[in-house]
């Protein structure tokens, strides 16, 4: 940007139509801070989008009054979703050290991706991604941290940390390619050799037809 081009953008106007938290989010989310980025309102746009899609995921928006979705409740979480959250914390945390805010916004884009799709949504791990979310976007962090049932600000609150036993992956779905086109998809074990693989795909029928000459 360059004044003397009139190309400049005014942050307070940003903050004004899209909240300081999308302005803060969108810098993080426009990639390494090292390498030189245009400024794009699309991509404003987008970070405010996700932070909706927070909002909605834990709060009720078609209430009257400030309350939590009903989706969101007092259970114990599924072994898929504690894998889910682990797997974040541990990317989050990783990508936040190493300043690589962009991949460690794009874990948490993904971990709303999944819970939006999921009828019941522990409170327990909601409040664990508050957490995450909360040096990136931290008004609406302290916010949702409110609504979660909490009185004191989560600024003093410890960061999360990760199961090594959950973040393993027992198997894992490989893509399978000919003439670099997917055929199909096969689940192996992560520990699988090539060999294993190899046999793995031919295997599926698609593929063993495909190979057939």
């Amino acid at each position: 940007m360059s004044k003397s081009r009139g190309n400049v953008v005014n942050p307070d106007e940003i903050v004004r139509d899209y909240g300081a938290d999308s302005l803060r989010l969108y810098e993080m989310f426009m990639g390494p801070l090292e390498m030189p980025k245009p400024w794009n309102m699309s991509g404003v746009n987008g970070v405010r989008g996700f932070l909706d899609r927070v909002w909605r995921m834990i709060i009720d928006d078609r209430s009257e009054t400030l309350q939590l979705n009903a989706a969101v409740q007092e259970v114990y979480p599924s072994e898929e979703q504690a894998r889910v959250l682990h797997r974040t914390i541990q990317q989050v945390t990783q990508d936040t050290e190493r300043m690589y805010f962009n991949t460690a916004i794009a874990r948490m884009m993904e971990f709303v991706n999944f819970f939006t799709k999921q009828s019941v949504r522990p409170k327990s791990l909601m409040e664990q991604f508050v957490l995450l979310l909360s040096p990136y976007a931290p008004h609406i962090a302290e916010e949702l941290w409110n609504v979660l049932g909490h009185t004191d600000t989560l600024a003093y609150v410890t960061w999360p940390t990760y199961d090594e036993a959950l973040i393993h992956e027992d198997s894992v779905e490989i893509p399978v390619q000919i003439n670099g086109k997917v055929r199909a998809r096969v689940q192996v074990s992560a520990e699988s050799s090539e060999q294993q693989l190899e046999e793995a795909a031919r295997s599926d029928p698609k593929i063993a037809q495909l190979l057939a000459d």
